[in-house]
């Protein structure tokens, strides 16, 4: 990432909330729950699936925790009565990891619970590295509890202990979603360069695979979709070991190059009111649209 584009994304913060909506709406699939089943049915006319993501985090009072929780039992409910094909994400910080872990671990087992109850699937978010342990913790409890065809977790290519938590994990044959990162992590505790994160990436997808976890291989950089899709090529993985996962409103285009190779596809679809901090993590993730956003507060043309 150049200079420039360095100091576009760190002035994000300055551009009115109303610009950086516009410009972020196609990531964000509606603020209603019946928003959402729209777009999940538009993403099964593709022939792809949908994990579905109630937008919300850094929850500091039980009570909404709480809410957040019986909003996302309600989740599993419309996903059997619609009949998607789609599971549920959470991000613990919105169930309460920051108020108490053992507090949260009961809000995702009630939701870990439901998703068992009617065969249906639990990803379990991964948010900034202050939360990776109590995460981590949570997620063997819930696949103990639960299975791990029920549940799974998220790891990130660029922190520095990705390997490690892989290998402290295998014992559970263990669900993954395997993504690059996206939270502004130190450097004591992340990989920075853009090479280091796309080998690590690589090798974590390779070794999961290779000891006989379902990964979810989460990139829209075609490099590394292409390295996945030689890699269970030569392992003879068949398309229900794994599956490829992009983010709702980017890049159809692959998407569509996904699905005609004839591999699984999930979309992460996000929905609700607390669309901000989601917004932000994808304009700072995309320079090019950054440009544009701050383009639009100085009242310039977009690129």
């Amino acid at each position: 990432m150049s200079i420039f584009d360095k100091l576009v994304i760190h002035g994000l913060p300055l551009v009115p909330k109303f610009i950086v909506e516009r410009f972020a709406r196609p990531y964000v699939a509606g603020s209603t729950i019946e928003e959402a089943v729209k777009a999940i049915r538009s993403i099964m006319d593709e022939g792809a699936m949908a994990t579905i993501d109630i937008l919300g985090e850094e929850v500091s009072d039980r009570s909404v925790a709480m809410s957040y929780t019986n909003e996302y039992l309600e989740v599993f409910d419309v996903i059997a009565s619609e009949g998607l094909d789609a599971n549920v994400s959470i991000k613990p910080t919105m169930l309460g990891i920051k108020i108490d872990e053992a507090f949260c671990a009961e809000n995702i087992d009630a939701i870990a619970a439901k998703a068992a109850s009617m065969d249906n699937f639990l990803r379990i978010d991964m948010e900034d590295h202050t939360t990776t342990d109590p995460t981590l913790r949570i997620y063997r409890t819930m696949t103990e509890r639960h299975g791990g065809h029920h549940v799974g977790v998220v790891l990130q290519a660029y922190m520095r202990r990705n390997i490690d938590d892989i290998n402290n994990l295998l014992d559970l044959r263990p669900n993954i979603r395997m993504c690059k990162g996206i939270y502004r992590e130190p450097r004591a505790v992340a990989w920075g360069a853009f090479e280091t994160i796309r080998e690590n990436f690589s090798y974590s997808v390779e070794k999961l695979l290779g000891a006989g976890s379902y990964v979810g291989i989460a990139t829209h950089d075609p490099h590394l979709v292409w390295a996945a899709m030689s890699l269970v090529d030569r392992l003879g993985l068949t398309p229900d070991r794994y599956e490829f996962q992009v983010l709702y409103g980017v890049d159809p285009e692959l998407r569509r190059i996904i699905l005609d190779g004839g591999h699984r596809l999930r979309v992460y679809v996000p929905f609700g009111k607390d669309w901000y901090p989601y917004s932000m993590r994808r304009l700072r993730e995309n320079p090019t649209i950054a440009k544009n956003v701050l383009l639009a507060m100085l009242g310039k043309k977009t690129l």
